[in-house]
């Protein structure tokens, strides 16, 4: 689905707008790591762990797209880019603090 005709034909629920917005789990940990402040990409590859280069660029196009973060180029050579949450990224923070406390109580019952 073409990120056009995604924003056109968002869902009548909010749950499941938010879950077409962050629903993989590639989005949420760009989430996390940007939360933070600014990343080049290698960074973000790096800390989000096992993501091909190919699926991390999808994904940061289409949270660009979606309006959660910006991305910059700088006219250097090597080119630079860096990526940054918008305010509407950064307004996340409060389900994935949500997520991060149901995942750790969610280890201590299973683990205990």
């Amino acid at each position: 689905m073409e990120e056009q005709s995604l924003r056109d034909d968002l869902p009548a629920c909010p749950v499941e707008t938010t879950l077409t917005l962050i629903g993989n789990k590639w989005k949420v940990l760009i989430l996390r790591d940007l939360l933070p402040g600014t990343k080049r990409f290698g960074e973000l590859r790096k800390s989000i762990g096992n993501v091909s280069q190919k699926v991390l660029t999808a994904q940061l196009r289409a949270m660009e797209d979606s309006g959660l973060l910006t991305r910059t180029v700088f006219a250097e050579v090597p080119p630079r880019v860096e990526y940054s949450l918008t305010e509407l990224g950064k307004s996340l923070k409060p389900i994935l603090d949500a997520m991060w406390n149901w995942g750790e109580g969610y280890k201590k019952t299973y683990n205990a």
